[in-house]
């Protein structure tokens, strides 16, 4: 196994740089969700070409992106932030990262300018992971799991250096992985 960190709300999954299922090439996800059920997370790499009005019409004039955080119920809007002070609501899924929140307060909050782009990703679906799936994707080298990370780079709008960071931050056994190419027939 790559890593010997264990899965839990708030790692991160680290795809392998090899992996080629489109839904989860080089992404890395936020664990918000870990029991024997199951796992969600959603990928914070993966824009999508929305906006957050396009999505919510009461959110006119908000153009915050929207990320694709997974392959599951893509017709749902989900969101994590660093923005508890103001918001007074959320599950707490890191240190000072929280997911979901009172839907009114934030429209507030939103529509008066008082949450900070990054302070706040929005996401169209999740990942999610049946029982025991995730632990054989993990004994298969699918991903690796990280609790080394800012959140800075949770909330980071730049995809790719993304990735790179978060497998980076893996420490020096792992670096070399980010300088894999996007594509292995290109090597």
């Amino acid at each position: 196994m790559l890593s010997q960190i264990q899965p839990s709300p708030g790692k991160l999954l680290i795809s392998e740089p090899f992996l080629m299922d489109p839904n989860f090439k080089r992404s890395v996800v936020l664990l918000t969700d870990h029991q024997e059920e199951g796992t969600v997370g959603f990928i914070l790499n993966q824009r999508s070409t929305l906006i957050l009005s396009d999505l919510v019409p009461e959110f006119a004039g908000v153009a915050l992106p929207v990320y694709i955080g997974g392959p599951v119920a893509t017709d749902t809007l989900h969101f994590i932030h660093r923005c508890y002070d103001r918001l007074n609501d959320g599950q707490e899924v890191a240190k000072g990262i929280y997911w979901g929140g009172n839907f009114e307060a934030l429209k507030v909050l939103l529509l008066t300018g008082s949450i900070e782009p990054a302070e706040i990703k929005f996401f169209i679906g999740y990942s999610g992971w049946s029982e025991g799936q995730l632990k054989l994707e993990l004994e298969e080298n699918t991903w690796m799991v990280s609790d080394r990370f800012h959140a800075d780079v949770v909330f980071s709008d730049n995809e790719e250096e993304l990735w790179r960071e978060a497998v980076i931050n893996l420490g020096p056994r792992y670096a070399h992985i980010s300088n894999f190419p996007k594509d292995p027939n290109m090597n």
